[in-house]
This record gives C-alpha cells, structure tokens and sequence, in this order.
C-alpha cells in the first residue's frame, strides 16, 4: 500500500485541501499522513477529522521582524530535523506540500531521504514557500492560466483546489435549518477567513442598524482570537426581527455557505474555491497585506469569471451600497450562480489524486538516505 506524507498546516487555507485531498487518496486504498502545525485553528479543524494521523511539527510564519526571524530560522531548524526523521521512518512513496511555513523543512527532508515531492500552490500568485522549493518539485499543481518561471512544462498540471466532502451545496433553507437559525428573508454572511478580519467584524458592528432596517439578517464569522460569540435582534422598518450572529469559528462551512443570500469575505483561495463549490455569490474585500498581495490577484481573476463583485479595502466605505444593490436583485444574484456553475466543473481533489498515482509509478520508491540524525 501506498504512502503519503502530506504537509498542509498553518492556516485553513492550507490544512482543508490538504484533507481533501487525503480523502480521495484514502478511497483508493492509500495511507495519508498529514503534517500540521501546532497553531489552534489546525487543532480546531483536525479535531473533525480523527480518521487521519495528524503529526504536529514545530514551525513559525516568516517574518522580517529581528526577533521573529531569529524565532522563524530556529524553528526552521527544529523542523528540518524533525521531518527528516519522521520522513526517513515513514518512507512515503509521495511527500506532497501545500505551502506555508511547513513546506521547506517537509519538502528538505524529501530530498535528502530520496522521495518524489508534490507542491500545491492556490494562490494565482504563489507564495515564498513554493517559488523557493519549486525546482525541486517532480510536480507542480498550479491554478489555471498561471505560469511559474523555472519549472519544466511537463511537471506542472493545472488542476485547482481540492474541496472537503463537508463543503457541499444544499438548499438554502435546509442549511438555515441544520445551523439551527429560525429566520427569514436576506441573510448576509462575512467571513474574514481562518484568522478573522478585524475590519469586516468592525464594518458589521457599524452597520448593523442600517443594515437591520432593511431586513438582512446577518452571520458573522469573526476567527477564533476576534471577537465573542452572541446573537442580537433588531426590528426592521416593517416590524420584522431580524438578527445579527457572531461566531468565533464554524465547522459546518458548507452549511453557513449554503444558508447565505450574499457572503462578504476575504479573498484566500480557499474560501473562493468552497464558495464556487456551493455557488455563492459574493463580494471580496482582499487583505491587502497578503504576501505579494495575492488576494487582489485571486479576488480579481474571480471577478472576471463572473463569481463576485470585486471592493478593494481603501473602498471600504462603498462596501454598503454594495451589498444593498446586489442582495436584493435576485436576478443578478441568480446570473452570478450560474457562472459559479460553470466554474464548479473540475473536481481537482480526484484528478490530483489520480495524477499522485501515476506519479507513484513514474517514480518507484528511491533508495533511501543513510543520512545520520542526532536522535
């Protein structure tokens, strides 16, 4: 039976495709190893997963900080130790990364052990992790039209993001009804992505009397470190209640996706790929202090496939007119689900899967390094 070894922790937006993918490798009798970080939110979500082996190495986000870099090269260190002993004692067939602060010292301990190596990369502009190991990759998963320098034409298959089983398009009001919200109407969802977008919490606080009084209903998903959990109700300018949610986190994503009208949302790639995946229209406020601003590059491919109305954050103050001119015109909404319709096509998590096998058969296990770690 086959191996993976697959290096997918740090945020949600690498740790979900990293399971995705683990469940259709698993459905054709292969064995998942996921190497995670040991930050809450991989906790949080590999806790709904307890099928998987979780292995949790030592790590930190890059930072140009002195102190934080001095944190960020010993940890790297730490790490690259730690995998390369983990590495050598599990002798996966494929070590597959998925970017982020894991991947070099995953991907080191690859090479120096003999493995074949996999890299994912969502981000229409890929991230520092994936443009320094890209010329040690056997295969280089890319999103589509995106072309990365150094790397041989045949390595690189244009394949997209893999997607959870859990994230699944229902009915809106089947979904309202699993999140156990009794309420009717427009229902506004704003997502800040795994860490929490402190400004689209603040934009909902400050609006939510305006928005009220139009009759929107909204859920708000601060991240775990961005706020408290409650629900507060308001009457509309007809009499109707409607209620505003804050929740830390969820991990019924598919089911706060499916229950919205309109999501309001930060631009990572993954929250893209599930709304595509449960076809919600949306409109996308990038982080513009993503590395190489990388979200505007995803929010405005997306935009142009006719998925979501794109505002940047120094526009933030038109981010109202917005929403009230979209979620109210049911037509335009319903055009906007039919272009992610046509987007939803490609099931990248089983053509990766499949791809990963053949890889298996064009690269027959290596001899293994001799190398000597200090225990």
């Amino acid at each position: 039976m086959s191996t993976f070894v697959i290096s997918c922790g740090g945020t949600g937006g690498h740790l979900a495709p990293g399971i995705a993918l683990a469940e259709h490798l698993t459905d054709r009798g292969y064995r998942c190893l996921l190497i995670v970080s040991r930050k809450e939110v991989d906790s949080r979500l590999a806790r709904a997963y307890p099928q998987y082996e979780f292995v949790r190495a030592p790590g930190s986000a890059f930072s140009l900080r002195p102190v934080r870099l001095v944190s960020f090269l010993l940890h790297q260190c730490e790490s690259l130790l730690f995998c390369i002993r983990y590495v050598r004692r599990q002798q996966p067939d494929v070590v597959v990364a998925f970017g982020g602060f894991l991947s070099p010292a995953v991907v080191l301990a690859a090479v120096l052990v003999g493995c074949p190596i996999a890299l994912h990369e969502a981000n229409r502009k890929p991230g520092k992790a994936t443009m320094m190991l890209r010329r040690l990759a056997d295969r280089m998963y890319l999103p589509e039209g995106v072309i990365l320098g150094g790397v041989q034409p045949q390595v690189v298959k244009h394949l997209g993001f893999p997607i959870r089983r859990a994230i699944k398009r229902l009915p809106k009001d089947a979904a309202r009804q699993k999140l156990g919200m009794n309420i009717s109407g427009k229902l506004l969802v704003i997502i800040g992505g795994s860490q929490g977008a402190k400004l689209l919490n603040d934009w909902v606080r400050e609006r939510f009397d305006a928005l009220a009084s139009e009759g929107i209903n909204v859920l708000c998903l601060t991240g775990l470190h961005n706020g408290s959990r409650g629900v507060f109700e308001h009457c509309s300018a007809t009499g109707d209640c409607v209620q505003v949610s804050f929740l830390p986190f969820s991990d019924q994503m598919g089911d706060v996706l499916s229950s919205a009208d309109l999501v309001v949302s930060r631009a990572g790639a993954g929250t893209i790929a599930e709304l595509i995946e449960c076809r919600v229209p949306a409109i996308l406020v990038p982080y513009p202090y993503a590395s190489d601003n990388h979200q505007l590059a995803n929010a405005r491919f997306h935009e142009q496939q006719g998925g979501c109305i794109l505002v940047e954050q120094e526009r933030i103050n038109e981010l109202y007119n917005e929403v009230i001119d979209l979620i109210f015109n049911d037509w335009l909404l319903e055009k906007f689900r039919q272009n992610l319709r046509r987007s939803s096509r490609l099931k990248s998590g089983a053509a990766i899967a499949g791809d990963l096998e053949r890889l298996t058969l064009e690269f027959p296990k290596r001899a293994r390094s001799e190398i000597e770690i200090p225990a």
